[in-house]
């Protein structure tokens, strides 16, 4: 098949696109497949139309990959691609369309409240702040709506802090949320769909070696942070990570292959949030709970097309 990988664009995200493609297009010509490289940008219509691919891999972090831009023009040019349909895509991607359809539907996700920056200007939403802050009490999390691999979140450990922080979420996205601080453990659960319906990979843990906060840096910078796989969780406490991911997965409109992020104390479980395309690179962790299932890289690339073009088949 002629595969077409879209990786890179012009989002923050860039540059882990362009290794999570790289790893993508490596593992496909070991298959035997004929690879497209397709560093997207404003010919990306022309070019799928010229070279008409059988099947697009979307390794397209950020926005116009993982808001269903890209995905809604996939299905105007007629190309299958993997992973999640655009709903699913906006849903995932913004931070605030993800939790309030998680706490409708009874799924544990922090406490929060979400403001454009329209609001502020327009509105006197900054007088509501001491409100919030009573409500959620500090330290209090401010993360952009829009961003993922941790981009723009900062940590308020005192009402002296938000107005940088918002700030600094501001730079990122026009929407952001102030979200509860949830101490614990920070846990990942891949989702790779099947024949048999999605199935939860074992769950990681990522414990970073220097920082007190998991950031961009210590995702995709070797060394900075220790992944465990399978992480040290009693059995019961893992089955209901995953159940609670793949609730998640449900809940969102999910397909193909995502992971949902979440923070546990020992006892308790609560989804932070959901990434409908997430990193393939050497330090993302789907791969490496892949890998603890059994689930080769270039056997989950296989799967994943396989999966892709049996959804464009089906009436």
């Amino acid at each position: 098949m002629k595969v077409a990988v879209l990786k890179g664009g012009s989002s923050l995200e860039r540059t882990v696109s362009l290794r999570s493609g790289a790893r993508v297009e490596d593992a496909l010509a070991r298959l035997g497949h004929e690879v497209l490289p397709i560093d997207v940008g404003a010919d990306l219509v022309t070019r799928l139309q010229a070279e008409r691919p059988d099947v697009a891999f979307v390794a397209l972090h950020g926005r116009g990959g993982e808001d269903g831009t890209v995905q809604e023009l996939l299905e105007l040019v007629g190309v299958p691609y993997t992973a999640s349909r655009p709903g699913a895509c906006i849903r995932c991607m913004d931070k605030v369309v993800a939790k309030h359809a998680l706490r409708d539907a009874g799924i544990p996700t922090p406490d929060f409240y979400a403001f454009s920056q329209a609001a502020f200007g327009e509105l006197g939403a900054a007088k509501a702040l001491p409100v919030i802050e009573e409500r959620l009490d500090f330290p209090i999390v401010v993360k952009p709506a829009g961003q993922g691999s941790a981009l723009g979140i900062k940590f308020a450990s005192s009402a002296a802090d938000v107005p940088n922080a918002l700030v600094s979420a501001f730079s990122y996205d026009s929407k952001i949320l102030l979200e509860r601080y949830v101490p614990g453990r920070d846990l990942a659960v891949s989702i790779i769909d099947g024949p048999d319906g999605p199935q939860a990979l074992p769950v990681v843990e990522a414990i970073p070696t220097e920082e007190d906060f998991y950031d961009f840096e210590s995702r995709y910078e070797i060394g900075r942070t220790r992944f465990v796989c399978p992480a040290d969780l009693s059995e019961e406490l893992a089955a209901r990570a995953q159940a609670l991911a793949l609730a998640t997965w449900r809940v969102l409109g999910c397909s193909g292959f995502a992971r949902v992020d979440l923070m546990t104390d020992g006892d308790d479980l609560t989804v932070l949030e959901a990434n409908a395309i997430p990193g393939l690179t050497d330090t993302s962790l789907l791969p490496l709970a892949a890998d603890a299932a059994g689930i080769g890289f270039d056997d989950f690339v296989a799967r994943v097309l396989d999966l892709a073009v049996a959804r464009s088949l089906a009436p």
